[in-house]
């Protein structure tokens, strides 16, 4: 039964954007449900586990946790640790800002790292010298064998072949030249019979080309082209632009109130809170947030499901969850019968949440959080395993990419087994976390609501005066509140010192009352006029009722509500009046 109700919390909470606590795995690993505390005192236990309880007693456990506060958005009065943790993540998302980090795709798994046998090869493909670079020799070094000394008569040749190498130049990239120089000394004889000796020296030239290419400590300084010079490197490419819920993330005051939700996600460690930022930035292209704000998803049916309405009392959006509308066996099939229709529904979820993000200020002065208020009446249970896929699956989005959002959170029409299972889950919940919540039975979900929002911003269907479409009262105008005591009538008075024409909205929370309305002139023997025959109004009837009656003269308008039972009620009331013609 425990793992049961567990799943019930899960179902009941995805939707209502459960807030990521300070440790984000805690919530998760609730699975394995622990072994209940020790029984405390009755007085101190909101519910028995093993038995329904009282429905007096449900009543008096409204919300116990310690209020919470929302921390400040304004860097100047952040404490010096937060703020350097702040200023740590700046320098983090700006460095992978320039690497262009967030759009680059994930790094691909290594498989045997194949690009590395290349690398090795081409280490290897300087060639070796080659035989035709080394400088080529003369065929033979030794002289050549002198002719026998010639006849008195006869021309005598001798020839000396004296070979000298000069040595070979510094290897360059040029043809490398080695001359080879002959000396021939011939004696002719002239007809006197003189001898005359001639020296002729011919110069043989041998041509070697190197293929190797030159060491660069013996090429010459003004030969080699300097081509990266001539063709400079391009500049770095731009730091890339990212926003997020339509806030560039290093920007103004606005990107450090955007930083702040995932540090405080995360406790202040800036490593996880920037692996979170650049996995939700990840997340939001791969999703396609952009192009999901403009889709049609077909959501008339889901309007009653999740919808806005109205702010609490320091301006807060207020957005209700009503998780009974899923009693409707159709709107149940046409929303989670198959994994594209439970997709379907994942979609529009996270685009009715978008949209109501950018609707937030994001300045460290102003409304960044939402209040979230869950309807459990007529919940669907635990047993409902297309709804659990659906839940868990949203659950998990939400808390990885949406950090920090949530306001409040209260729990309204709550069953008993509901507040049972909570006090069992709640030591896997941070203080932080539970202060936030708040938990309401069915007779006491209105007195809840008036606690964080004002009558006049209460939705009709949940205790308060607003209603939509063309209504003689709006948001704008104040509602008072009063209590009528046990057993004990109470009036309402509402003078008039002129002609005019008074109108009258009244509400008792629960009924259960007489009510009737009258006008009762100033002028002595005048008539009483009967506005409102008096009625008993039951819990069935519970609406909102106007009146109005054209005044002619000075006197005042009196309602008389009648509680005979023995519970205090809450009375709403306001009123207006408008001159006649």
């Amino acid at each position: 039964m425990a793992a049961e109700a567990q799943t019930a919390v899960a179902e009941v909470t995805a939707v209502a954007e459960v807030p990521v606590t300070d440790k984000p795995t805690a919530e998760k690993e609730a699975a394995p449900v622990p072994e209940p505390e020790p029984q405390k005192p009755a007085a101190e236990e909101p519910v028995a586990e093993a038995e329904k309880p009282k429905p007096e007693d449900d009543e008096k456990k409204i919300g116990e946790s310690a209020s919470f506060k929302e921390e400040s958005n304004v860097v100047g009065e952040l404490p010096d640790p937060e703020k350097t943790a702040l200023d740590e993540l700046k320098a983090l998302v700006r460095e992978a800002l320039n690497k262009h980090e967030f759009t680059a795709p994930p790094p691909a798994k290594e498989e045997g790292k194949p690009a590395e046998p290349a690398a090795v090869e081409e280490e290897k493909t300087p060639e070796e010298p080659k035989a035709e670079e080394k400088a080529e020799a003369p065929a033979s070094d030794e002289p050549a064998p002198a002719d026998p000394v010639p006849p008195p008569v006869a021309a005598e040749t001798k020839e000396i072949e004296e070979k000298a190498v000069e040595p070979p130049p510094p290897q360059t990239s040029e043809p490398v030249v080695v001359a080879e120089v002959v000396e021939k000394v011939t004696a002719v004889v002239e007809e006197d019979g003189s001898k005359t000796v001639e020296a002729i020296k011919e110069t043989i030239v041998a041509v070697a080309t190197l293929e190797e290419p030159a060491p660069t400590t013996e090429a010459p300084p003004s030969e080699p082209k300097e081509e990266p010079a001539e063709t400079p490197a391009p500049p770095p490419p731009a730091p890339e632009e990212v926003s997020i819920w339509g806030i560039p993330l290093l920007a103004d005051e606005r990107s450090d109130v955007v930083l702040l939700k995932f540090l405080r996600a995360r406790d202040f460690k800036v490593k996880e809170a920037f692996v979170m930022l650049k996995n939700t930035v990840r997340w939001r292209k791969d999703f396609g947030i952009e192009s999901l704000l403009d889709e049609d998803l077909g959501s008339a049916d889901l309007d009653k499901v999740v919808f806005m309405d109205g702010v609490d009392k320091e301006g807060h959006p207020v957005c209700y969850n009503a998780f009974g509308e899923f009693q409707n066996k159709e709107l149940y099939q046409n929303t989670f019968s198959d994994e594209e229709k439970r997709q379907k529904f994942l979609r529009w979820r996270i685009q009715f949440l978008e949209k109501s993000i950018r609707k937030l200020d994001f300045t460290p002065d102003g409304i960044n959080t939402i209040v979230q208020v869950n309807d459990l009446k007529n919940s669907p249970g635990p047993f409902k395993r297309e709804l659990r896929l659906a839940t868990n699956q949203a659950l998990q989005l939400l808390q990885d990419n949406y950090p920090e959002f949530v306001a409040k959170q209260v729990f309204i029409n709550v069953p008993w087994w509901y507040l049972a299972f909570y006090r069992m889950i709640s030591p896997f919940f941070t203080q932080r976390t539970k202060s936030k919540f708040v938990f309401a039975g069915p007779s006491k979900s209105a007195e809840a609501l008036f606690k964080y929002i004002a009558p006049e911003q209460v939705p009709v269907q949940y205790g308060g005066l607003s209603r939509h479409g063309e209504q003689e009262f709006t948001a704008a105008d104040p509602v008072t509140e009063d209590i009528i005591k046990p057993a004990s009538k109470h009036t309402l008075e509402f003078p008039v010192s002129e002609a005019c024409s008074l109108a009258w909205e009244v509400r008792v929370v629960g009924w259960d009352v007489t009510y009737g309305a009258e006008f009762q002139p100033s002028a002595e023997g005048g008539y009483t006029v009967i506005v409102q025959k008096s009625r008993k109004i039951t819990p069935a009837d519970e609406t909102v009722i106007s009146g109005s009656f054209k005044i002619g003269e000075p006197g005042k308008v009196v309602l008389t509500f009648d509680n005979q039972t023995s519970k205090k009620k809450k009375l709403l009331y306001r009123s207006k009046t408008k001159t006649s013609d």
